[in-house]
């Protein structure tokens, strides 16, 4: 099949015979009606009169929430070189992803409402629907807090310095208190980067193989921990960006059971990949947090199974391959990751569709606290995701939505694939 993206509008869509994730998390075949960019009525198969509506068959596939994706980089403004929010939200849409979030280390970093609004405007051709994070400090250098309610005012739906560390413990606190004060998160970067300078690679036996400086796991644990004492202490949100270590995991699982409001994600390459996919200097198994050692890989599976971890972010982080192609130590860290994230679920779960359903919608939407998205119920807006779950397939840099193909996953063969993704009733893509 040749995949394209397929923006078709119709003012009734009727998506027919389905197994349909509901409300309540389970698998149920029906049909699914949609009017006006809202889901209007679900109901058994053949139950919901056809009136000439164009009708979406789905028989042997997932009709899900849409998927939403709390952590991507879509580099504009600044770097379109790299990506740009139509062909970064393209290849969100071609993963399933009908909402995402990109993190504010742009060129200017989006500290700003006028930068917060460009984002969103519809001159950026977005494939889905834009929620920019913002700068949590004046061009994230730690040191002044942005002005949190005009970036809210804007469209911000959370703030972060994502790439840099929030280092000093005022300056947080303060964060954390002014994010209260709006109801939204504070994401951390949990990384002290007075323990990580120069690190290029997890420390352990292929990092001393490779002649490579290599973080150690308590560079993340230890500011996990500091921000979860200032958390209960102003009793606000904290979300732990791309965990990556069972040292923070089990700081993370401690507070919640003692009522801290805490959440976490963790990103798909550190579901499947450890350190040792380096293999010789692979610059495409290069991110920060780095790929961590097979106990650590292991816990973030256990921690997703059992809901210490709220949900599946991609960090997806494009990068020219001119970038990419140079020494490890000189090459940007990052890979992409929007367009594989389904099948990478899926493995995790076992092939169950509920769980994946849960990573990557149900569970994003409740850290981010939207009522409006991560469920199919009648009135909700018709952001769907429909998904053949046994479907193989090979991922190629050349079908690639990304302007970037730095992933470590090309060439591989997969297992899922999203069939169709809609947006607000709009069919973005199909296969």
């Amino acid at each position: 099949m040749s995949r394209k993206l397929s923006y078709i509008s119709t003012r009734a869509l009727l998506i027919s015979g389905g197994s349909l994730i509901t409300e309540s998390g389970e698998v149920q075949k029906g049909d699914l009606l949609i009017e006006n960019g809202r889901i209007a009525a679900i109901d058994q198969i053949g139950k919901i009169p056809e009136r000439g509506q164009t009708v979406l068959e789905a028989r042997g596939l997932i009709v899900s929430p849409g998927f939403i994706d709390l952590h991507v980089h879509l580099r504009e403004p600044g770097q379109s070189h790299k990506e740009t929010i139509a062909t970064g939200t393209a290849a969100a849409a071609v993963g399933g992803f009908t909402t995402v979030c990109p993190m504010p280390n742009t060129t200017p970093v989006n500290d700003s409402p006028e930068i917060t609004r460009w984002m969103q405007q519809p001159q950026r051709r977005a494939a889905a629907k834009v929620h920019p994070i913002a700068a949590a400090t004046i061009s994230s250098n730690g040191e002044r807090l942005t002005d949190f309610k005009a970036l809210v005012e804007a469209g911000a739906v959370a703030v972060t310095d994502d790439g840099r560390p929030i280092l000093g413990d005022s300056i947080m606190r303060e964060a954390l208190q002014a994010a209260r004060e709006l109801g939204i998160p504070v994401i951390q970067h949990a990384e002290d980067t007075r323990m990580s300078q120069g690190c290029t690679m997890h420390e352990g036996p292929t990092s001393f193989r490779l002649g490579l400086r290599g973080v150690k796991a308590e560079a993340e644990a230890s500011i996990v921990a500091r921000d979860i004492e200032l958390a209960a202490e102003t009793k606000a949100r904290l979300h732990v960006a791309h965990l990556s270590t069972d040292a923070a995991l089990k700081q993370v699982r401690q507070a919640r059971e003692q009522g801290v409001q805490v959440t976490c994600e963790v990103t798909p390459h550190h579901l499947l990949l450890t350190d040792e996919e380096v293999g010789d200097y692979d610059t495409n198994c290069k991110m920060n947090p780095p790929l961590r050692a097979e106990s650590d890989r292991q816990a973030m599976w256990d921690g997703l199974r059992d809901g210490s971890i709220d949900c599946i972010a991609t960090d997806h982080a494009p990068h020219a391959a001119h970038e990419k192609d140079q020494e490890f130590e000189r090459a940007p860290f990052g890979v992409t990751g929007l367009e594989t994230a389904l099948p990478i679920a899926l493995m995790v779960a076992a092939g169950d569709p509920q769980l994946v359903v849960r990573w990557l919608s149900c569970n994003p939407a409740s850290v981010m606290g939207w009522k409006d998205a991560g469920v199919l119920r009648v009135g909700a807006s018709a952001d769907i995701t429909i998904f053949d779950p046994a479907e193989e397939w090979t991922f190629t840099a050349s079908e690639s939505k990304s302007k970037s193909k730095n992933s470590p996953f090309i060439g591989k063969r997969l297992r899922g694939r999203v069939q169709y993704t809609i947006v607000d009733g709009c069919v973005m893509w199909s296969l």
